[in-house]
Parts: structure tokens; C-alpha cells; sequence
């Protein structure tokens, strides 16, 4: 297992690329997403701008004490449910409206994510077996979006010969259930966490 010291250095560096790289993803979704209206896309853009959000809480608080790190985890939890959120809103919106997305365009955007992702799960895979909920967050955020493209991917394809709007609301929710997950996940690893490790370890 990994311990908080000596990953300080490290995994700081990592988690502050995997930050920018999460950052350029958002920008570049939210103006895809705004011009074809796709609630896929106004997803997983919320999804970059919390993974955003939450690299740069791990790149934060990683040097904190261990009952300090479990605090911001706590934070973290509520952060991953900003992308579901944002799907499930996304999603009863363009039930309302009825219009799908361009479906070349939808495709494409997800590739290039994927590919944003792809490089921040590689960077992120040393710590995914990180002994602090923190990094495991961070992993798993990761992780998610590569799956989440992926799913993006499919929408846009199956949107190219039936034009509808359901593989795209299908999609955004689907998503906003995997985030779910993940804050359950992360929550429940931040209340295992015990800092009286932390004094253990400063034996």
C-alpha cells in the first residue's frame, strides 16, 4: 500500500496534469455541447469540471493529516454528484425538447475525450491502490470517464442511423448513475479510514 508521505512529491505532480488535462476536456465539451445540445456531453463536461475540481482537492490536501484528508473526502464524495446532477437535468430537458444531437459531432467530441481520459488514467494508474480515499477518487474518476466516452461514443453511433434523442438521454443518465456509485464509493472509503494511522505511522 501506499502511504501519504511518500507520495507527496509524486503524486502531486500527476494529480496537478491530470487537473489540466480535466480542465481542457471541460472547455472543450461545454462548447461542443452548447452548439449540438447534447445532454451526453453537458455530462460528461460537468463530469471534466468535477474531476477538475477534485485534482486539484487531492493535489491540496494530500500533506494533511489523515483526519483532514477524511474530511476532504467527505467534500470529494459531493463533488463527484455534480455530473449526475447535471445528467439527470440535462436529460429531462431533452425529453422536454425532443431534439438529438449531431451525431458525427457528438461522436468525434467523445473520442477526443476519450483520449484526455485515457492519458489521465494511464498517469493515475500507480495510484489507484493508493491506501487514502483521496487518491482512490481520483483513480476512480478517471476510470469512469473512459467508460463514460465510451458510452458516448456508442450513443453517437447509434444516433447516426436512428435519429432520435434517446441514445443521448439514455446515456446522460446512465452516467449520472456511475457517478453515483462512485460518491458511494468514495464516501464509504473516507469512513473506513481510521487517523490513528496517522500516528502509527509517525512512530
Amino acid at each position: 500500500m501506499f502511504d501519504a508521505k511518500s507520495l507527496d512529491s509524486s503524486a502531486r505532480r500527476i494529480v496537478a496534469w491530470v487537473a489540466a488535462i480535466n480542465l481542457l476536456g471541460f472547455l472543450i465539451e461545454l462548447v461542443v455541447a452548447s452548439i449540438i445540445g447534447s445532454a451526453a456531453l453537458f455530462a460528461d463536461a460537468a463530469d471534466f469540471l468535477e474531476d477538475f475540481l477534485i485534482n486539484m482537492l487531492v493535489v491540496t490536501a494530500l500533506g494533511w493529516s489523515v483526519a483532514s484528508r477524511r474530511k476532504a473526502s467527505y467534500v470529494l464524495a459531493g463533488l463527484i454528484l455534480i455530473p449526475a446532477v447535471a445528467a439527470y437535468g440535462t436529460a429531462i430537458w431533452k425529453m422536454i425538447s425532443g431534439e438529438p444531437p449531431e451525431p458525427l459531432a457528438l461522436s468525434a467530441t467523445a473520442i477526443i475525450a476519450m483520449v484526455l481520459n485515457l492519458v489521465s488514467a494511464l498517469l493515475l494508474m500507480r495510484l489507484r491502490k493508493a491506501d487514502t480515499a483521496l487518491l482512490r477518487g481520483a483513480w476512480l474518476a478517471a476510470r469512469n470517464d473512459v467508460l463514460a466516452n465510451l458510452l458516448i461514443l456508442a450513443a453517437g453511433i447509434v444516433t447516426i442511423f436512428w435519429f432520435s434523442p434517446w441514445p443521448d438521454i439514455a446515456v446522460g443518465l446512465v452516467i449520472g448513475t456511475i457517478n453515483l456509485f462512485a460518491a458511494r464509493e468514495v464516501y464509504e472509503q473516507a469512513r473506513a479510514e481510521n487517523p490513528e494511522l496517522e500516528l502509527e505511522d509517525d512512530d
